[in-house]
């Protein structure tokens, strides 16, 4: 018989047959017994009456106090419980206790701390060990993988595991029934698709990378934040026109939640390389009249906060309720979040979680079901942390772009002053002639493209790739 994921460890003396009751009796008389050896087989217990948050101190706890590497039977359990709660539970635990289990999603998640400590040789050594195709695990790993090899600048071999990240997730995407799971998936997938792009761009491959982003359909959730990507390697392929077409499509009403200042950055940046210069001052005054008041307050805002976690999980969860701040920077920024992948990922498992809570009620042992209590109380706890602690860290992030972009605008409004008092030094006429706004003759396009005419809408079914015809005015 092929195995499958959801396998029980061979030690289990329960079967999935018997009632919940039955699972969570033989779980309090293991937890009565004292021996913290036997966790992972009470943690399985558990798992059957998905008793998944609850479980998780028991499991963290057998980790930390035992000596034991390598169980074949702990690491499925661990696998197993992973695969319900989400890695950023576990995340929190130290390495050296991370490394007493070699289960595929341990490594997966030791590998993600060294991949941010930058240390990606350590990270290529966690993954070394295979991962089973069938492990919901191996999407993420190939998607990691192929990210160490990407920033390493190794295309050849990050071009490798992005292809087979893609076919891993295309099979996994059609076995799995959970709606959330399946988004993931697709997100995952459509990562790989645009870590190629990426690495090809890293090397300065511009026109390859310009081809192979068309790869990512429109349909995909991750679209609109490759947008800018694309509209930055049309910068790099010196396609202005293309670049301004690919961040006006930011101006969709779909597209309000999006929070990035660098657009209008780069938007600046295509007119100065134009030599369109009343343009380029234009998107820099904007720029200013958009944020230089709001962001002070905003700023002041969320420095209040500190690191009072519950404040800012409230903070997204408020605003997907329909609550608005009286800063419109906040309120895209909030808006932002709640459309975040990573944040999705964190809520919806809190909401699992949640869902345990209900289900705690049919524990009619009074002891065991107050020990569970406690467990969930701790883990929703974390898990509402771990939420929290991750809205703040975007939400100071995007504090830190908008500074980079005020120090990117000062330097492109200084540069435009210089090259206007240039040309007016040597007499040329910014006027002359009139200005002819647009004109198909400037266009460039490839076999992958098509000549739509543009009144000024957007199209109700799809955003299109749109793209500016505007001639240079540099001499």
């Amino acid at each position: 018989m092929k195995k499958t994921f959801l396998s029980i460890p061979l030690f289990l003396s329960l079967s999935f047959g018997m009632n919940a009751q039955a699972s969570v009796q033989g779980a309090w008389k293991i937890y009565q017994s004292g021996d913290k050896s036997r966790y992972p087989q009470m943690v399985s217990e558990l798992i059957q009456d998905k008793m998944y948050f609850s479980s998780i101190p028991f499991i963290k706890e057998y980790l930390a106090t035992t000596n034991r590497v390598n169980d074949a039977a702990v690491d499925k359990v661990l696998d197993q419980l992973i695969t319900e709660v989400g890695v950023k539970q576990f995340e929190l635990l130290p390495s050296n206790i991370l490394e007493k289990s070699s289960a595929p999603s341990i490594r997966y998640i030791l590998a993600r701390k060294a991949f941010r400590q930058a240390k990606y040789d350590l990270a290529l050594k966690y993954l070394d060990k295979p991962i089973e195709e069938w492990n919901p695990v191996k999407p993420y790993a190939l998607l990691l993988e192929g990210s160490i090899y990407s920033v390493s600048k190794k295309e050849e071999q990050a071009t490798r595991v992005f292809k087979e990240c893609v076919d891993v997730a295309e099979d996994h995407i059609k076995k799995e029934k959970n709606p959330d799971r399946i988004r993931q998936l697709k997100i995952s997938r459509d990562y790989c698709v645009v870590g190629i792009p990426r690495s090809q761009f890293a090397i300065q491959k511009f026109s390859n990378a310009y081809s192979s982003y068309l790869d990512l359909e429109k349909s995909s959730y991750i679209w609109p934040e490759i947008l800018f990507e694309e509209a930055w390697n049309s910068f790099y392929l010196k396609d202005y026109n293309r670049t301004l077409g690919k961040l006006v499509t930011y101006k969709a009403p779909v597209f309000n939640y999006i929070f990035n200042p660098e657009i209008e950055v780069l938007k600046a940046l295509s007119y100065m390389e134009m030599c369109l210069w009343e343009d380029s001052k234009n998107t820099v005054e904007a720029f200013y009249t958009k944020y230089e008041k709001d962001n002070d307050i905003y700023k002041k805002f969320i420095d209040s906060l500190g690191k009072d976690y519950k404040q800012y999980y409230s903070l997204v969860k408020e605003h997907t309720e329909g609550k608005l701040r009286n800063n419109p920077i906040l309120n895209t920024a909030l808006a932002s979040v709640s459309r975040d992948p990573a944040y999705l990922e964190l809520y919806s498992s809190f909401n699992s979680g949640r869902d345990e809570i209900e289900r705690m009620k049919s524990v009619s042992n009074d002891r065991m079901r107050a020990v569970l209590n406690e467990n969930l109380r701790e883990s929703l706890n974390t898990q509402r942390n771990l939420i929290g602690s991750y809205v703040r860290g975007q939400l100071q992030l995007y504090a830190a772009q908008i500074v980079k972009a005020f120090e990117d605008m000062s330097y492109i409004k200084l540069e435009v002053l210089s090259k206007r008092k240039t040309e007016l030094y040597e007499d040329l006429s910014l006027t002359k002639g009139g200005r002819a706004r647009g004109d198909i003759a400037h266009l460039k396009r490839t076999d992958k493209q098509y000549f739509w005419t543009f009144n000024g809408e957007f199209w109700a079914d799809e955003l299109g790739d749109y793209v500016f015809s505007l001639k240079s005015e540099c001499k």
